[in-house]
Order: structure tokens, then sequence, then C-alpha cells
């Protein structure tokens, strides 16, 4: 095993869920060794997103669930420790941590069938095992992507392990969207302003409803038409219908996910296209199946993402195409963050930043709100 010259402490503080209990934990516990075959990982800066707000409050019942855990499946830092025999890492790369990268083995039904994000055998990071929301992770080497360039802060690289990466999949992997579609996007949040980004990058024409006039005023700054934004208030069938749009919507992009949204997406999408279900702030949405079958509309429901995409997605940084939103804070405000998160408070992603890291931990803030 390899390690850096710096001194690894014996014990470290983390936020942890207990079964049984929905609020966060503020443990000092172990700090973990380094895999044989993976990585020692110092976390620089870790993302939070409302799925945390749905794990800390319900008690997952899935195989690789522990009965405590490290909550954060956000995260970036710096490699401390190595395994033996690893060529493709090195100790001081900094590196972007896929939450649930699979265990990539030919007889697993998801991996092999190129779902590995949906794998029971791999890890799970802050998804029922040990997360960002700490000082120190240890992971598979199947689960770091290298921070191509200094000019991304490990803030934005954090955010790429979900926030990115499940948008850029659910648009470019899932959805499949082209350049000729046009498509209406629903909630310019921690997720739907990349998505923003990521389709006016594709070069398609994009629609945007939103709640609120400051992400909408962001977005036209961007190069979204102003025309092509819904005013606040406006029912978004009447503007569909005012535009003469209700045969030209090719696929509706729902980040919101609430019935109102999924209801609304049904409506307005042209005959034979597609909605892709995003946002999860509705446990369950009804399909008004008539409309659906006679308009021929295929959903298609999407889930986080592949390393693939989050590489795609910090190349996109590189080249000026994509800047998320992010608002840092101190990794003990987590309580604090989480219900401003829950209430609505929270303008863009939040990022936590462990105790004596500056700035997301190198590179260039991009976009701190």
């Amino acid at each position: 095993m390899a390690t850096s010259s710096e001194r690894i402490p014996t014990t470290m503080h983390a936020w942890r869920k207990h079964r049984g209990n929905p609020e966060p934990q503020w443990d000092e516990v172990p700090v973990p060794a380094c895999p044989p075959t993976g990585l020692l990982i110092k976390i620089l800066a870790a993302g939070v997103c409302h799925s945390d707000v749905g794990v800390l409050a319900r008690d997952g019942h899935a195989p690789h669930y522990q009965e405590k855990f490290v909550v954060g499946h956000e995260g970036c830092g710096d490699i401390v420790a190595t395994g033996a025999n690893i060529s493709n890492f090195k100790i001081g790369d900094r590196v972007a941590i896929n939450p649930v990268a699979g265990c990539g083995e030919s007889d697993c039904p998801d991996c092999s069938n190129n779902f590995m994000q949906l794998c029971q055998r791999g890890l799970h990071h802050g998804l029922g095992q040990d997360g960002s929301f700490a000082d120190y992770i240890a992971i598979s080497t199947r689960s770091a992507v290298k921070v191509p360039s200094e000019a991304i802060s490990s803030a934005a690289a954090a955010v790429s392990t979900d926030a990115v990466m499940t948008t850029h999949h659910a648009i470019i992997r899932r959805g499949k969207v082209k350049r000729e579609d046009t498509v209406f996007l629903f909630g310019l949040g921690g997720l739907g302003f990349n998505a923003l980004q990521i389709l006016l990058h594709v070069g398609c024409k994009v629609y945007v409803s939103e709640t609120r006039q400051e992400p909408l005023e962001e977005a036209v700054r961007l190069g979204l038409p102003k025309e092509c934004v819904v005013p606040i208030g406006t029912d978004v069938k009447v503007f569909v219908q005012a535009n003469g749009l209700e045969d030209a919507i090719d696929v509706v992009v729902d980040i919101v996910g609430l019935q109102q949204t999924f209801s609304d997406a049904q409506v307005i999408v042209k005959r034979g296209g597609k909605i892709i279900p995003v946002g999860l702030l509705a446990y369950e949405l009804k399909v008004n199946h008539i409309l659906c079958i006679i308009k021929a509309i295929t959903v298609l429901y999407t889930f986080g993402g592949h390393s693939a995409d989050i590489a795609e997605g910090m190349d996109l940084m590189c080249q000026g195409h994509l800047t998320p939103r992010v608002e840092m804070a101190p990794v003990k405000d987590l309580p604090r963050v989480l219900k401003d998160l829950h209430e609505g408070r929270v303008k863009s992603r939040m990022v936590l930043i462990p105790e004596g890291v500056a700035d997301g931990g190198g590179g260039q803030s991009m976009s701190i709100i």
C-alpha cells in the first residue's frame, strides 16, 4: 500500500444516519482503512442533495443498508493512500466520487445491462454505506473519476457526481435529446440549472418554467431567449397554446417531480413525444392513462448515471459550457443546511467544506452564489 507523507489521523468526526433516527448524528468514528485494491480519499467538498433528507427520514431495507453509516453521496477529494498494484491512480490525484459505480462483474444483472447505477452488489456511498460527510472515505477505483483541471473547484467537482451526472445521463444517455428537438424544462434548482446548460450546449430549442424570478433572469443571461421563459404565475398549458407549441414540444424534462408538473408535461408534450421525470419531490405521481395512450407518449424514468457522465460533465465545465451553481457551508452546518433545503430556501446546490479546507479545496470557484 502507498500512502502520502501527510499524517492520517486514526479517528474523525462524521455525520451518520442511525437506523430509527431521522436526525443526522455527529459521531467520532475511526478513519477507514485503505481497501487492498482501492483508495483512501481525504474529502475536500461534499454536496448536499434533497435525497439526503429522504435518506435520513426513512430507514432503508436493501441488503447493503447498514445500521449506522456516513451520509453524503456527492464528494470530491485527494487520494492519500492506494492499495497494492494500482497504476491508474496515484497519491495526490484529485477525484470526484461516483456514489454507485456498480460492481462491474459480467454476471451482474445490472452492470452487464449498462445500468451500473442500479447495481446491488457494489458500494452505495451515502446511500446505506459510508459516504462523504466526513474527513475521509474509502472507495474502490471504479468509484473514482479524475478531476481533469485545476480550474474546476472541488465544490463543482463534488456536485458533478449527482447534480451534473443525473441531468447529463437523463438528457444525453437516457433521453437521447438531439439538436433538432424542442424541449420544455420544469425547474431551475440545483439540477435544473445544470440541465438547462446541457440542453443549450446540445443546441436544441428550450422553454423553461420556474417559480422564482432570479434563476429565470440568470437563464436569460446565459442565452435563453426571453420569449422562451414562461412568466411566473402563467399556466404552462396556456403559454404553450398562446405560442402555438401544441405540436412542437418533443421532450419534457421534469426536474421538479410534483403532480402539477408531471400532469402538465402529459398535456403539453406533442403526440409521440417523450417525458423524462427526474425530480423526486412527490412520492407518487398519477398518469393520465388515456391521454398517454392516445398521444403515444414515452415516459423515460431515469436514475443517477455513469462515471462517464461525471467525466463528460467536468469536460463541459473545462470548455466553459457548464457552470454549476453552488453555495458553500462548513460541514458542521449540515442540520441547518438540510432544514433550509427541505423548506425551499436554498437557491442552488449546497456544498459542505470540511474544517481546514478553503474554497472548496483548490481550483477556481464556479458560480459561488
